[in-house]
């Protein structure tokens, strides 16, 4: 039977009177679940306490039987993360400190440990490289890396927070790769403001903005309610004003030194806008904007 996650009205208040999570609630698969959201948005926040880093004001996490809020050492058991900042010691080889975290999680038998990092190495693209030190690698290496360390000990929740921000589109590739295969059978919770990396990875998916959950479903399925709706059109910047006062403007974007402004209407708007099939950006963009939580940027 496949393992699911339950959040129901979380909230949490900072003691600087941010208020991170209000009442967030999400019921989240086996598989890839994307949470999508603006720098800002609560994203962070939500992944700490899934992993049991801080508390929350109130609410409830469940993962399968286990109370995640009460039973912190049983979820840490079966929990891999991979915060959006991570240290590693410059000087140690990706072998050396995967044997190190290999004994951190309870590997104490050598050959069994031996064993679990060179499987990890080879899954994760690093074998040929284990011998370097860590100082010395590409920033879609470190992420890598950052993966073979969260799959120690056989996962069965697996949370990566803003893991291809600044990757070049190799490294992207490559990491979205080694996603794609870890999330079929356990739970993989990616944790990002980039549009395409849920696109392209995730069967569901959430939106949360000012720490409040604005859509969740079917990437595939949000975007087909918005097919017929979108139209685009490309002006000159001093016509933008004019156009966020007319039209219903979800995003703009400049192309070539132009600004090509995407807007949300039922009907052609007229004007020189054309009709275009929707992506999971417009999904994205329209949901804030519905909200009232973004100006078009």
């Amino acid at each position: 039977m496949s393992l699911e996650l339950r959040i129901s009205d979380l909230s949490k208040t900072y003691a600087n009177g941010v208020q991170a999570l209000r009442n967030v609630s999400l019921t989240i698969p086996t598989g890839m679940f994307g949470l999508l959201g603006p720098n800002g948005a609560g994203k962070s926040t939500l992944m700490r306490t899934i992993a049991t880093l801080q508390e929350p004001d109130s609410g409830s996490i469940t993962l399968g039987d286990i109370d995640v809020v009460r039973r912190k050492d049983d979820v840490r058991r079966i929990l891999g993360y991979l915060p959006q900042e991570f240290g590693v010691y410059p000087k140690m080889s990706a072998d050396a400190m995967l044997n190190h975290f290999a004994v951190l999680k309870g590997i104490h038998e050598a050959r069994r440990r031996r064993e679990v990092v060179d499987s990890l190495l080879h899954q994760t693209n690093l074998w040929e490289v284990r011998k370097q030190n860590l100082g010395g690698y590409s920033g879609g290496m470190r992420q890598r890396f950052g993966i073979a360390q969260a799959l120690i000990g056989d996962p069965k929740l697996i949370i990566v927070d803003e893991p291809t921000a600044g990757l070049d589109p190799g490294e992207r590739n490559r990491f979205h790769n080694l996603l794609a295969e870890i999330g079929e059978n356990i739970i993989v919770i990616l944790s990002t403001h980039i549009v395409e990396d849920v696109a392209d990875l995730c069967s569901q998916m959430a939106i949360i903005s000012h720490g409040r959950v604005l859509l969740t479903g079917d990437p595939m399925e949000t975007i087909a309610t918005m097919k017929g709706r979108i139209w685009k059109k490309t002006i000159a910047k001093p016509e933008l004003a004019s156009c966020q006062e007319r039209y219903a403007v979800i995003s703009t974007r400049l192309v070539s030194g132009r600004t090509v402004i995407h807007v949300l209407a039922e009907h052609d708007p007229g004007d020189g806008f054309a009709q275009v099939d929707p992506d999971l950006e417009d999904v994205y963009f329209s949901t804030l904007s519905r909200a009232g939580e973004i100006a078009a940027a």
